[in-house]
């Protein structure tokens, strides 16, 4: 495409908010289709984020061609347990999942997209956005007012941006997570397995992600439960001996998964990934969510600066929201039933993935990227048990 920015220095085709995952893979793509491309970021890259660092095989598929992952583990064994008891490990030959941190990962997608052409400025706060005309202007923390034929929200699920295009989410949940440093014996004794712990409270649960020299290890569950969240992440660290994490960096964050019908746009505004509130329900994985819309919306984006009248750009962000909702929200609302069944069952779900092989393979494929969660679930023994879920 024709930047029709390139004659107005002052004038960006498009802007993204954010540089994670969605927002570097919007801005990479928008670059790449000729965009003049501004990609904001509040902090300084790399910086820490709260975050499993798992990438399953959709994330993986997601990535630009040649892209070299900053990982730190390959994993092919998945241990599985109900309240830290009833411990199973399933194993496969091929790794299904790879692990990263994600200041290294955001920090390489970034540099993609600057490679791809896109400006990036680090320490940018945005307080504001609007449209005007033909035009959206982004207001920085300093004053500043930038302005673009397009801009697209990747700022994370507390998004100012989406603030302004009216997100609304059916489903947030509070994630408290800790880096913990590990001797050589415990690195060795983690490396290429993930554990995953049903937790006491309906919907939560556990996991212990290993990344070389430290492990990743969190608890998850509905916003609601704070001090029930809490006793659990202490009982889960005490379970596997890691109650003395003084050395440990320890956070908190909320996951937000939006309403089916919840916007996705306004006039030349487009929100992507966390920002969106698109998310797994069941595993709250988001990583693949955010590649997968972030590419989408950049795609937008680029249509978007060239679009000369109001019509062009609702029939654009139409679009936009279609496949959205095809594809991610397709995902979304099968993974809910997931969640449905395990809020209700869940020493069910423990006892298929453990005892049963067509259901734990299943799993598997999911990891690797080889089914989508609706294809998880199309099959008859799945049906019966979310159908027995379902009943009062």
């Amino acid at each position: 495409m024709t930047s029709k920015s390139s004659s107005h220095p002052h004038l960006w085709d498009v802007i993204v908010v954010g540089a994670g995952p969605a927002g570097a893979t919007a801005a990479r793509t928008a670059a790449e289709m000729g965009c003049r491309t501004l990609l904001l970021e509040r902090a300084v890259l790399p910086r820490y984020k709260t975050c499993g660092g798992g990438l399953v095989g959709a994330s993986v598929a997601a990535l630009p061609a040649g892209f070299r992952i900053p990982s730190r583990d390959h994993i092919n064994q998945i241990s599985i347990s109900c309240h830290s008891r009833g411990i199973r490990t399933l194993s496969q030959r091929d790794p299904v999942v790879t692990m990263v941190y994600r200041d290294e990962f955001d920090a390489a997608l970034t540099r993609s997209a600057t490679e791809a052409g896109a400006e990036l400025r680090e320490r940018v706060q945005v307080k504001s956005v609007a449209t005007n005309g033909e035009t959206a202007v982004v207001t920085t923390n300093g004053g500043q007012q930038l302005r673009a034929r397009s801009v697209v929200g990747a700022d994370g699920s507390t998004s100012r941006i989406a603030c302004y295009v009216g997100v609304r989410c059916e489903q947030v949940d509070l994630a408290l997570e800790a880096e913990v440093p590990v001797a050589s014996d415990e690195t060795a004794a983690w490396k290429g397995r993930v554990l995953l712990d049903w937790g006491p409270i309906p919907g939560s649960y556990g996991w212990v992600f290993p990344k070389g020299n430290h492990l990743t290890i969190g608890v998850i569950s509905a916003r609601g439960h704070p001090h029930a969240t809490r006793a659990y992440m202490n009982e889960f660290l005490a379970s596997h001996h890691l109650s003395n994490i003084e050395n440990a960096r320890t956070s908190g964050h909320l996951t937000r998964c939006r309403l089916p019908d919840s916007p996705l746009s306004r006039g030349r505004v487009l929100v992507a990934g966390d920002a969106a509130g698109l998310l797994d329900p069941m595993f709250r994985e988001g990583i693949s969510f955010a590649l997968r819309s972030g590419a989408l919306a950049g795609h937008t984006a680029a249509a978007i600066a060239t679009a000369n009248d109001g019509q062009l750009v609702r029939e654009t962000t139409d679009s936009y929201a279609r496949q959205i909702n095809d594809i991610l929200g397709t995902e979304m609302l099968e993974s809910r039933k997931v969640l449905t069944l395990f809020k209700k069952h869940p020493r069910l779900v423990h006892t298929g993935l453990t005892r049963v092989p067509a259901i734990s393979n299943k799993l598997f494929d999911y990891a690797a990227g080889r089914a989508t969660i609706p294809e998880l679930l199309d099959n008859t023994t799945t049906q019966i048990a979310l159908a027995l879920a379902s009943r009062p």
